[in-house]
């Protein structure tokens, strides 16, 4: 796994080994930062269920202020801080290991202008991670929510205070993005 495009481009990324995580894979990567290129300069850029961090430091790579990035999982926050350094970002990123629940309620007061949001297979989680980003007010007056799931994964139209105005697939991966309902 590399950094596609930005400052980082070509670096490569360490990965957690075995299939506990899935990766977003480079075509994904590029697509979704091609339709995010005019939100992502400056912006507070949240990567939920971060695995390796390749997203987070994808978006500190092409212009985002900050990235924090989130996993309950020890060994993908111990590769999330190995690549962070390698990238010598540190100061662009915060790391929570824990609990996406716990994180969200830690980040009340913050606002998020893009939240990325990749569950390990799990559409609820990926569901119920908005609901409470719309509970805390987490997202930024034009801020925009992505959820990446399976084909075969249904996700609602609406979800809180976020509806979908946009989805993309790239072969049995779907990007849906969200903003604050008119």
């Amino acid at each position: 796994m590399r950094v596609v495009s930005g400052k980082l481009r070509g670096m490569k990324l360490n990965t957690i080994e075995g299939d506990s995580t899935r990766p977003t894979r480079d075509i994904v990567k590029e697509a979704l930062f091609s339709i995010l290129m005019n939100d992502i300069e400056d912006s507070i850029f949240l990567d939920l269920f971060s695995g390796s961090g390749a997203v987070g430091i994808e978006a500190i790579s092409r212009g985002a202020k900050e990235a924090i990035m989130v996993d309950l999982n020890p060994a993908c926050v111990k590769i999330i801080r190995e690549n962070v350094k390698k990238a010598k970002i540190e100061e662009n990123v915060r790391i929570y290991n824990t609990d996406y629940k716990m994180a969200l309620k830690k980040l009340q007061g913050q606002k998020i202008d893009i939240a990325y949001i990749d569950p390990p297979y799990n559409r609820e989680m990926g569901v119920d991670a908005v609901l409470r980003m719309s509970e805390y007010d987490l997202l930024s007056n034009e801020g925009i929510i992505i959820i990446e799931t399976d084909s075969k994964e249904e996700i609602p139209s609406i979800i809180g205070r976020y509806e979908k105005y946009n989805y993309k697939r790239y072969g049995r991966n779907i990007l849906s993005f969200y903003r604050r309902k008119e």
